[in-house]
């Protein structure tokens, strides 16, 4: 078995407040390989938390610690600002769940995708260019000539996470972290670009980590499955053995959700009194 891209042993996130710090992320392990792992909890979980403190982008007040915490091998949290930057994009990206708010409004697609690549590599103009259109292909954008041109608000949602995907997989990253990346698209595109993903991932050999709050969703697209609450990992799983989850706060997660055929006259709710102490 090869070694993992990714190893983290008890990372925490920690934020004042005026009763005292609070762990946001209390002591989260994972390992991460050329596979796909969801991150899946209700809102406040820690989930986005956990992939930012890995990419080193929690800022003060808030205080990241681990016991590990290595990308290849190399211990992430030895290395400078600028050392970081050279990891941060080019071997680690991030999509991030809204590209309205990851786009630059004032800048065409073809340059913000451009941009992301010279800041990695050093490359002339016109091979520059022809990279920025074989990416947007590579995203299902038929015609990327005239894509490029374009500004942010003259894209559809759909097209937007697209560009943001193609913008962050440029650089030909090792991992791919997809924070909620289709939670602000309509219901007709999400499978779209949640398979355009899974085809890219596989397709190029890399690790992705799907943070996620709906739990069929990664157990449709992952391989494992990390399950989160008040920023500690309850359970952890294979994908596929998702029905078969142990941990009171996973059953409950998963009676919770509605059914195609439902016929439950009431929605279950969290006990959590079945899992508070545990």
């Amino acid at each position: 078995m090869s070694a993992p891209l990714l190893e983290v042993e008890n990372l925490t996130v920690t934020f004042p407040t005026p009763s005292g710090p609070v762990n946001v992320v209390d002591g989260v392990s994972l390992t991460l390989g050329t596979e796909r792992l969801g991150i899946v909890g209700e809102s406040g979980s820690g989930k986005s938390m956990t992939g930012r403190a890995i990419l080193g982008l929690i800022r003060p007040p808030g205080r990241v610690t681990a016991d590990k915490l290595a990308f290849e091998g190399t211990e992430l949290q030895s290395l400078s600002a600028r050392q970081m930057r050279k990891i941060r994009g080019a071997r680690i990206s991030m999509v991030m769940q809204d590209p309205k708010f990851s786009l630059n409004p004032v800048m065409t697609v073809g340059r913000q995708i451009a941009e992301a690549l010279r800041t990695h590599e050093s490359l002339p103009r016109r091979d520059v260019k022809a990279r920025v259109a074989e990416m947007l292909h590579s995203v299902r954008i038929t015609d990327p000539e005239r894509v490029m041109g374009l500004y942010p608000h003259e894209v559809s949602g759909g097209m937007g996470q697209r560009i943001m995907i193609a913008m962050m997989l440029i650089p030909r990253p090792r991992i791919l972290i997809a924070d909620e990346p289709t939670s602000a698209l309509d219901v007709s595109v999400q499978g779209q670009v949640l398979d355009l993903i899974d085809d890219l991932v596989r397709d190029n050999g890399m690790g992705l980590l799907l943070v996620s709050h709906d739990l069929h969703l990664v157990g449709r697209y992952c391989d494992r499955v990390m399950v989160m609450n008040a920023g500690r990992v309850v359970e952890t799983l294979d994908a596929k053995n998702l029905h078969a989850a142990q941990h009171p706060y996973t059953k409950g997660l998963l009676a919770a959700v509605p059914r195609m055929n439902e016929t439950r006259e009431v929605l279950p709710t969290l006990d959590r009194s079945q899992w508070a102490a545990t």
